[in-house]
């Protein structure tokens, strides 16, 4: 495929919209549901215009063509900034592809328009006119609610340039030019097909398009020049002007402790560009003499803030060597910024506002005085324009009419607090990716990450919404087909599936593994008590070794399937670690229990105080199947130059501490050396014995590193653990722990930072020390029952978890070393399946069907919620299994869409993508949960020869629609040409599909 964006007629267009509607009751996939309509009556004034929303889609990537405004539009947009135009565009600009990347905070490496800029102006003008035709016929709006800002740049001589000069003259008058007078002869020959809009309305347009203007000038543009311009926009066009202004203004210093200070340290900055840029104080004395001028010709003059941060490329982000920063990373600069110029000029400076606005902060803005605001980033997530819908409505009540001044107290106060706000510090998202390894399918795409994520693949949308239905008992019974430690890892899994949340790209995950909790405590034991005893199907036995999670998986998942099982331990309780070593305050011995009960009633026999030195021969004569699941109990070590003998492991601390309920004598200062979730459990449990006074975590790189889950990060600290981080501990002598001091360097081979040594040393007192840096798997034990060893003392094993020996298997900690819980019972449950197969039995885990209301789902998309700790949580669930459509949300130019088909299918709902409207900007790549890209791997819809025979998608073009001749590229790379209803040409699922798009879809061909 190429990145070129086919311009599409007015009355193609037209006709576009009219049929989706008609067919669909959308608008470019926009639902009806999400139209906005202003019921308030309340305004903002503008220029002496009244808009019914103070929002709108910031110059870029969503305001560059008609149906991206239109989107805009219908979903609260009142404040359009169209994207900007130079005089170097179309073929003649280098945007390098792809362009965006908005995984988290927003990069991009476009500039302007990336039409040829007569051809950008049609786009605009067709869309100043369906938007007129769309207020009225779809009653969003009787009188115009809405207005156009056009943005140009880059230097006076190109503003001055014929061809840039048109299009303004263009924009302030529209009456001439061609384009204008074809949309209304195209609408004025529609006239009767419409309900509401009618030939007055369409004489009502007025040709004033953009009365105003935002100056958009290159970084390094000097002060002298964006002033030259500025009073030519003014004095020359009489349009109301904003100046785009740069974070630069704030200084390198600023802008580098404020995003250290949120967790942002890895971006790299361009230092230059806080030299060369307009200067802070230039900018104050150019804006006041420039409000003189402004003043005088009953004009307005204000900034607009803030304009993208130039930003090094460090880690193959996007091509090229700089790259252009917005999103939430970027709010606290520009609300700074917007607090800085407002005392200056005591809160009489009209700012339209842009950088980091989303949901959870746009009230907060406006309650400044600031208006417009305009947003670009969070529209480009998961949610995409539908986003707007959702702001509209937040702040509709609070519209206040016209600029009134701004309330520098409150912005202040906003700017300071925004710091620490869990919506703008990195924390939120610390995961790099949710891509799942894999590779997108053509067909039948939607997935749940979350249950691919988890290890045991649970059915999470299915036993959330169940659990949001106070559903306890059916949301257990889904829980447990794949979970057999449901109140364990409802306490303290590691949620992996969290991880892979889609909802991390619109605010937090779900909070899976408290759902899961939920429905334990509300059914667990009413389950237990209903399980009934499958009958043994098999004469053959199985012994496991080790009442770990990975042998009371594999026991409970074998015995419901009728298989006799029988669990040896040497300790006198079940869960190993979970219920000796991990702290009553993370993990009760009543949930515990639970699981316990759990498998105890399935009818698995228990034999406890067994003496590990087992021999496998001697098993084997009473046991046909041998299952080692024994736990990581062995000692880690760590080398120190002195002392290291006083040091305590963390494993037989935590189990000293838990036996005699904290009751140690530890000395008043302890430290703990590691970063992993055990190190957290060392110091919260250290915290709460007698006597001790402090407690710190000795980490050798920062707390980013750590291996540590986020949230016991978080628990530690609240308790008021301490983090001494890029310390690396040499010495323990007198009480004192002798630390190297540490910088983070270059990337190792894992992607983090490598700590190197300074040469300083630093002293911390340390009545005791714990070193908590991972256990060991005693390979003794396989080496002498002569089980085949890989080099690093593993047992070499295959895809079922088999060893050298047949019918002897290792699961847990046992197989790699110390693993989470979740992955454990996953060995459990591919041990047990590879014996049930073994055995000619079938086995129960077949999933459960769940329907799902989809116009739930649908309403549920461009909804940004904070996390809720009851049931209602799950109304945060997207369902992504039965409805993703990811890459429809994310793509500006509504070039992915969903069709329904009938056929060889999963699911009746399949992406098919629009060459025509795309322009490889990579943003629907970015957030398909899938590796690869749809507009690449999609089936793809054609337009033109040109484009087909340019591409290498798989897809079609249509050569003639009534006789359903067609060109296709098929699954395999294959040219053929086809005829709608041949057999035997094209696969069942493209056959289906191209029927569907010519029955249905048409209007999109």
């Amino acid at each position: 495929m190429s990145d070129k964006m086919r311009v599409i007629s007015f009355e193609k267009i037209l006709t576009m919209i009219t049929e989706e509607l008609k067919e669909r009751g959308s608008i470019f996939g926009i639902h009806q549901g999400k139209f906005y309509r202003n019921k308030s009556g309340k305004s903002i004034e503008l220029f002496g215009e009244k808009l019914t929303s103070p929002l709108g889609p910031a110059a870029g990537p969503n305001s560059q063509l008609t149906q991206n405004i239109v989107a805009s539009y219908l979903t609260g947009s009142r404040f359009i900034e169209l994207k900007t135009v130079q005089i170097i565009d179309g073929e003649d600009l280098p945007v390098a592809k792809p362009c965006i990347r908005a995984e988290d905070e927003c990069y991009n490496v476009e500039w302007s328009t990336e039409l040829r800029v007569p051809d950008a102006y049609d786009e605009y003008i067709k869309a100043w006119f369906l938007l007129h035709v769309l207020m009225k016929e779809l009653k969003l709006s009787e009188e115009r609610d809405f207005m156009f800002n056009m943005s140009v740049g880059y230097d006076l001589e190109g503003i001055k340039s014929p061809k840039i000069d048109a299009y303004i003259e263009g924009m302030r008058n529209a009456s001439n030019t061609a384009v204008w007078k074809e949309c209304r002869e195209v609408l004025l020959n529609n006239i009767n097909s419409f309900t509401n809009f009618t030939k007055e309305d369409l004489d009502k347009i007025s040709p004033v398009v953009c009365p105003s203007i935002t100056l958009s000038t290159l970084h390094g543009c000097p002060p002298q020049e964006i002033e030259r311009i500025s009073e030519y926009l003014l004095k020359e066009k009489n349009l109301h002007t904003f100046i785009k202004m740069n974070p630069t203004l704030l200084g390198e210093k600023f802008v580098r402790d404020t995003f250290d200070a949120m967790g942002y340290d890895y971006v790299v900055l361009n230092g230059h560009h806080f030299v060369n840029d307009l200067q802070y104080s230039d900018a104050i004395a150019m804006l006041k003499r420039l409000k003189v001028v402004a003043g005088k010709l009953n004009l307005e003059i204000g900034v607009k803030l803030t304009n993208t941060l130039p930003v090094k490329i460090d880690n193959g982000e996007l091509p090229g060597e700089e790259m252009y920063m917005s999103g939430r990373s970027l709010f606290p600069l520009s609300i700074t910024l917007a607090s800085r110029l407002s005392k200056d000029f005591d809160g009489d400076l009209q700012i339209s506002y842009s950088g980091g606005a989303d949901y959870f902060n746009i009230d907060k803005i406006l309650a400044t005085g600031i208006q417009p605001i305009t947003v670009a980033t969070t529209i480009l997530k998961p949610g995409g324009y539908e986003r707007i819908t959702q702001m509209a409505e937040k702040v509709e009540g609070e519209l206040k009419g016209g600029f009134a001044g701004i309330n520098t107290e409150l912005l202040d106060k906003l700017a300071k607090e925004c710091i620490n706000d869990k919506h703008h510090v990195k924390d939120l998202r610390t995961v790099d990716s949710r891509k799942l390894s894999l590779e997108l399918p053509t067909y039948d795409c939607a997935t749940a990450p979350c249950t691919i994520g988890c290890p045991i693949n649970q059915q999470i949308p299915e036993y959330v919404a169940l659990v949001g239905d106070k559903k306890y008992d059916e949301a257990f019974a889904v829980i447990a087909n794949d979970n057999t430690a449901p109140a364990i890892t409802g306490s303290i899994c590691n949620h992996n599936c969290q991880y892979k949340c889609t909802r991390l790209d619109y605010d937090e995950s779900v909070s899976i593994r408290d759902m899961k909790k939920i429905a334990v405590l509300n059914s667990q034991d009413k389950f237990i008590e209903n399980v009934k005893v499958s009958e043994i199907k098999s004469g053959k036995k199985v012994a496991v070794i080790g009442a770990g999670p990975a042998g009371m998986a594999t026991a409970l998942f074998l015995r419901r399937n009728g298989v006799d099982v029988t669990v040896m331990d040497r300790k006198e309780k079940p869960y190993g670690v979970i219920e000796y070593v991990i702290p009553e305050f993370r993990i009760s011995s009543e949930m515990i229990k639970k699981d316990f009960e759990l498998v105890k009633s399935h009818g698995v026999e228990f034999k406890f105080g067994v003496n590990e030195n087992f021999n496998i021969d001697e098993l084997k004569k009473a046991y046909d199947y041998v299952v080692l699941a024994i736990g990581a109990w062995k000692p880690g070590s760590v080398s120190l130059k002195e002392g290291s003998e006083k040091a305590v492991n963390a494993i037989q601390f935590l189990e000293t501490h838990k036996a005699k309920k904290g009751d140690m004598n530890l000395g008043k200062h302890v430290c703990v050396i590691g970063g992993g979730d055990v190190a957290m459990d060392c110091a919260r449990a250290a915290k709460r014995v007698a006597g001790v006074e402090t407690v710190s975590i000795v980490y050798r790189r920062t707390k980013k590193f750590m291996p540590a889950d986020r949230e016991e990060i978080q628990l530690a600290l609240a308790d008021g653990v301490l983090f001494k981080e890029l310390l690396s501990p040499v010495a323990i002598k007198d009480g004192i722990l002798v630390c190297d001091e540490m910088v983070l360097g270059d990337k190792d081979a894992s992607g983090r930072r490598s700590p190197v040594a300074t040469g300083n040393t630093v002293e911390l007192d340390a009545d005791t020390v714990i070193f908590a840096v991972g256990e060991k798997v005693d390979s003794e034990i396989l080496e002498k029952n002569a089980i085949e060893l890989d080099a690093k003392g593993f047992a070499k094993v295959n895809n079922t978890c088999e060893t050298s020996i047949s019918n002897v298997y290792v699961a847990g900690d046992m197989k790699k070393g110390p693993a989470t819980i979740v992955k454990a019972i996953a060995d459990g449950k591919t041990v047990a399946k590879d014996i049930l197969a073994k055995e000619g039995l079938s086995n129960d885990f077949e999933k459960k069907v769940i329907s799902v209301d989809q116009k739930t789902i649908y309403s549920r998309k461009g909804i940004l919620k904070d996390a809720i700790n009851s049931e209602k949580e799950a109304e945060r669930c997207l369902s992504c299994n039965n409805i993703c459509e990811l890459c429809v949300d994310v793509c500006p130019n509504r070039a992915n869409i969903m069709i329904e088909v009938e056929g060889d299918f999963v699911s009746s709902h399949q992406i098919v993508h629009i060459d025509g409207m795309c322009n490889e900007c990579g943003n629907c790549g970015i957030f398909c949960p899938y590796k690869g890209n749809p507009y690449k791997d999609k089936i793809t819809a054609f337009w033109n020869e040109e484009d087909f025979v340019d591409s290498t998608n798989k897809g079609f073009l249509i050569i003639n629609k009534d006789k359903g001749l067609c060109k296709v590229r098929t699954e395999n790379g294959e040219i053929v040409d086809y005829t709608i209803g041949e057999e035997n040409v094209v696969s069942k699922q493209m056959k289906s599909v191209i029927k569907s798009c010519l029955e249905k879809y048409s209007y999109m061909l």
